[in-house]
């Protein structure tokens, strides 16, 4: 008879820590069953990531569920974890119904993130109690404080539970009471308590780890007449300490109430030995199954403990022998200072952290297979970084993990930034799972309007209004037969024009965006366009040619009911704008041109699964690159500059405002840099990080290579790939998430604006004086050269010449800083080559990194930045005048006097934070002429 079987006649059960798919399949298990006796399997995550991280067992399994669905990382794993256990238990049912259950158990461990939550844990034991759904499972708790009243619930309702990480004797009497007293209020509500069983699982080698270092310390230090003692003690504590549990079992079923269960056929808890490795090479490899053999035991063995027991163990009852001996061990070691109550508390913490590593490694082993096993079905990143950086990353990603930073992410904790209101505006991630809006009820909305021949869209909104909708529009275009969309962004009368002049008037559809309801820009917009359609239309028809999207109760949710629009459609509150395109703001535009909103959200949910709470920094997309991203600013490299491929060349825009509004504040926050054309290795500076985005397919390859020019050089990269452009929604996902985690990784909160606000304070005020007064608050000016009148510090007047100014202007630039051109002007091509000329002259001239923005565009966007982010911008903002104006319904002013107002706003916060600026504007409105000047003067004078 095996040695391993011989332990049944002790009264003990050997079960066994371990469980694999290959061993499973080899039918390992009923082999131990049959040759050895065993009656039971313990499962944690630290088996299950050796099992499933490590070869290829899995693979075959992981694939086909993931050709028949994604799921989220945790999701994968217990499918994974749970045929396995179900696999178990089926092998392993005879044993039950030979003991009558009171062997042939298999465990399953909640998750180790809930070893300190009561609620959390009940949620989990019930949910995977019923997904098992096997009467020979042992769900596994940690025996902590707030484990011992979900322990006594659980088994109340009837399951069985496996006790975990017990070290100290009140521990053990505490899980006990829990057990008894589940067992007693399941009887009292008149429910059987035969078939319930639980194992209480006393950790023991490690008692010992803990205790022999603290003996070798002293000893070291030199022990004095306390050496021997000492000497003596290592490699005792831990199998004292477990003898006196079982005492305390002893004294327990022999008291009134344990007997009063009994009769109504209860089972005993056993207690269980775990941790029965020896750790120490010097003690023999049986020690803790040789000297804690006893009936109603379990001794759960790693396959390297059983073997050497079965090769040469020693099976009789010890567990009551030299109980004096025990008693006396544990009053040395109190005597000593050992420490034992401290060393078992501080074990129950190391414990759970274990299991909590072991789980990380679990998650990112099958989540790194999941994105592999997906393909294309989810966008890929790899990182090219310098040593210093890559390493600042990977210790913020373990810090990260060890915080449970997605965890936090997810429960939108405001701690994980600065403990203010962030909680408040985390709603942009559920909604990234497509639960903001009815997605159905948008794809009719789109079928309608595409029906009744509507051919243009116009959405009318500002910053996160209208960015994101501007992607959609600009990388997916309109479907066949649906409306085309176009966004206005702008106050300026030339822009106004040219959006209204492509379009008719009759045929078209109006998405008005704000989510405040109350924003200037959309508010003027919408008075503008509604009176255009009733003079087209007819007031009692103009309605039905406009949507509304806003959050509930605004300013224009009223407007939009006393209007009759065809349709109002409400926001989040707690989403920001620069969050929302995943939300109605985003979706909206989407449907009314002509796309399947829930098809969009199933091919963004792979990104939204890879970046969700379960999946660990290392292999989280937008942990990593929110890491990537505060470790570079951290390091000094404050300008993200963003790439992409020509389909998804509009994406940096909307980038822009993500990064500049979150991080830019307090003085610090990244910059990033959109539409900077790429430039040979040698014209940038330090301060850079790169991203470059890339659709498949693109005609991509010059820019390909000056990319990888860019890496062989040594600058910092990151590189996204899409297999194609219907998965850009996955590109929102992660960059919302990257951004939110750097800026807990630099400190601040990435949910508010503050300067923003500033600047509209400012422009409201010049708006309402001019309301008043009809006219904007005069302005002295520094100096004329033809059609240019310059304003600014005295210091750059010189000879008040163009050439003069623009020279004193640009020799501000200093190394680290970033050359700005602001202006207020009609955002067309032409406009935008000449912009794009000054930039790159002065960035391969002066090695500075260069930004642009259209007003009032920029000013919902990284206006932010440039007032409350650092100090290193460099701004010339160019204004007009109106070459043809145009009026505002209702309103004295008019658009043309807006922009300016804007302008002048804009420029006055700039003003007030100590900035170096320069305004140009162009008398007369020949803005091609007047910024040709400029541009010209830019590209002499770097």
């Amino acid at each position: 008879m095996s040695t391993l079987k011989k332990l049944s006649e002790a009264g003990q059960s050997p079960w066994l820590d371990f469980v694999s798919r290959e061993f499973l399949n080899k039918r390992g298990l009923q082999k131990l069953v049959a040759e050895d006796g065993l009656g039971g399997v313990t499962s944690n995550p630290s088996i299950f990531e050796k099992a499933m991280g490590q070869g290829s067992d899995y693979d075959s399994s992981l694939q086909a569920f993931l050709d028949r669905a994604d799921a989220d990382v945790v999701d994968v794993y217990e499918h994974l974890a749970i045929q396995d256990i179900q696999a178990a238990a089926d092998a392993l049912r005879p044993v039950y119904e030979r003991t009558q259950a009171l062997d042939g158990y298999v465990s399953l461990e909640v998750s180790p993130y809930l070893a300190f939550d009561i609620a959390g844990s009940l949620v989990e034991a019930r949910r995977l109690w019923k997904m098992v759904d096997r009467p020979n499972l042992m769900i596994k708790i940690p025996g902590t404080a707030d484990g011992v009243p979900a322990i006594r619930q659980l088994i109340e309702e009837g399951m069985n539970i496996n006790v975990t990480l017990l070290f100290s004797l009140d521990s053990y009497r505490a899980v006990a009471e829990a057990y008894v007293a589940g067992l007693e209020a399941r009887a009292r509500a008149g429910k059987s308590v035969d078939r319930i069983a639980s194992v209480a699982s006393f950790f023991v080698s490690r008692i010992d780890g803990r205790i022999d270092a603290a003996i070798d310390a002293r000893l070291k230090a030199g022990a004095g007449a306390d050496e021997a003692l000492l000497k003596s003690l290592k490699g005792k504590v831990a199998i004292a300490n477990a003898k006196i549990a079982y005492q305390d079992y002893e004294q327990l079923i022999a008291g009134a109430r344990w007997k009063a269960l009994a009769a109504k056929g209860a089972q005993v808890q056993r207690l269980l030995w775990a941790s029965t490795g020896v750790k120490n090479p010097d003690y023999p490899d049986t020690l803790y199954v040789d000297t804690l053999i006893g009936r109603d035991t379990v001794n759960t063995m790693p396959p390297k403990t059983m073997d050497a027991f079965r090769d040469h163990g020693t099976v009789a009852e010890t567990i009551n022998q030299d109980i004096e001996s025990a008693k006396r061990v544990l009053a040395d070691a109190e005597r000593l200072g050992l420490d034992l109550a401290g060393v078992t508390a501080d074990l129950v913490v190391d414990g759970a952290k274990q299991f909590t590593d072991a789980a990380d490694a679990l998650l990112a082993a099958v989540g790194a297979k999941r994105s592999t096993f997906l393909g294309k079905r989810q966008n890929t990143v790899s990182y090219d970084l310098p040593d210093t950086l890559a390493k600042a990353v990977e210790k913020c990603l373990d810090h990260a993990r060890k915080d449970g930073w997605q965890r936090r992410l997810w429960k939108g904790d405001a701690s994980l930034w600065t403990s203010g209101d962030e909680s408040k505006w985390t709603g942009w991630l559920p909604a990234a799972e497509g639960t903001q809006v009815d997605a159905r009820l948008l794809s009719q909305l789109g079928r309608d309007i595409a029906a009744e021949g509507f051919r243009d869209a116009v959405l009318l909104g500002m910053g996160g209004s209208s960015l994101g909708p501007e992607v959609l529009s600009l990388t997916l275009g309109s479907a066949k037969g649906a409306p085309r969309l176009q966004v206005l962004d702008s106050t300026d009368p030339a822009q106004i024009a040219a959006v209204q002049s492509r379009i008719d008037i009759a045929r078209s559809v109006f998405i008005v965006s704000s989510k405040s309801g109350a924003t200037l820009e959309p508010e003027i917009l919408r008075a503008y366009f509604h009176a255009a359609v009733v003079k087209a239309v007819g007031a009692d028809k103009a309605g039905r040619q406009f949507v509304a999207v806003t959050d509930p109760g605004s300013q224009l949710e009223a407007a939009a009911r006393r209007d009759g629009y065809r349709a109002i459609i409400s926001g989040d509150p707690a989403i920001g704008g620069r969050y929302s395109v995943l939300s109605a703001f985003g979706m909206v535009p989407l449907a009314v041109s002509g796309h399947d909103v829930a098809a969009f959200y199933e091919r963004t949910r792979p990104m939204v699964r890879a970046c969700g709470p379960s999946a660990p920094p290392a292999i989280n997309p937008g942990i990593y690159l929110g890491a990537v991203i505060g470790e570079a600013l951290k390091a000094g490299r404050d300008k993200l500059t963003v790439f992409a491929s020509p389909k998804l060349s509009s994406i940096g825009y909307w980038l822009e405002q993500l990064l500049a509004e979150s991080t830019g504040k307090q003085g610090k926050g990244v910059v990033p840099v959109a539409a900077e054309p790429i430039g040979a290795p040698g014209v940038y500076g330090s301060d850079r990080l790169f991203a470059y985005l890339k659709l498949a397919g693109d005609d991509s390859r010059d820019l390909d290579a000056q990319v990888d020019a860019l890496a062989r050089a040594g600058h910092p990269l990151v590189r996204i790939t899409l297999a194609d452009a219907g998965l850009i929604g996955q590109e929102f996902v992660r960059w919302e998430v990257a951004t939110a985690i750097a800026g807990a990784v630099i400190g601040i909160d990435p949910f508010d604006q503050p300067d923003v606000e500033a600047s509209k304070i400012k422009t409201r005020a010049l708006t309402d004086d001019y309301e008043n007064t009809g006219k904007l608050a005069a302005e002295t000016p520094l100096a004329e050269d033809g059609a240019l009148v310059f304003y600014g510090d005295a210091a750059l007047k010189g000879d008040g010449s163009l050439k003069s100014i623009i020279a004193a202007h640009l020799a501000r630039l200093q190394a680290g800083d970033y050359a700005a051109v602001l202006a207020y002007v009609e955002r067309n091509a032409a406009h935008e080559a000449l912009i794009e000329s000054m930039r790159v002259a002065i960035r391969d001239a002066r090695h500075n990194a260069t930004v642009s923005g259209f007003g009032p565009r920029f000013l919902h966007s990284t206006g932010q930045a440039y007032k409350g982010g650092p100090n290193s911008g460099v701004f010339l903002q160019i204004t007009s005048d109106a070459a043809k104006d145009l009026p505002i319904p209702d309103r004295r002013i008019s658009f043309g006097v807006v922009e300016l107002a804007q302008a002048q706003g804009d420029l006055g916060v700039l003003r007030e934070r100590g900035r170096r600026w320069l305004r140009i504007h162009i008398k007369g409105g020949d803005v091609a002429g007047g910024l040709e000047r400029i541009a010209h003067a830019v590209r002499q004078e770097v």
